[in-house]
């Protein structure tokens, strides 16, 4: 089952910034993690199924795994370059 993807606004408008190029890939990489949660995702401090990271070549976003809901929270985007 698919899960559903939820920003804060504040964090939308950071998605909104990045460059077309970083922003394509980013939201690439979180579609994979709406289908596949764990496997399109890497642990965010501790292997922890809840708290993941979604990783590109120039941005990261931190994102909440709510698997009793199907929701992926996206909590922090960062731009590496």
């Amino acid at each position: 089952m698919t899960y559903r993807l939820r920003y804060d606004p504040a964090v939308e408008a950071a998605h909104d910034a990045l460059p077309p190029d970083v922003s394509e890939r980013l939201t690439l990489g979180m579609a994979g993690a709406c289908e596949d949660p764990l496997r399109a995702t890497e642990p965010y401090g501790h292997d922890d199924p809840v708290m993941r990271m979604v990783v590109t070549e120039q941005a990261f976003a931190v994102v909440l795994a709510g698997h009793h809901f199907k929701t992926m929270t996206v909590l922090q985007i960062n731009h590496l370059c």
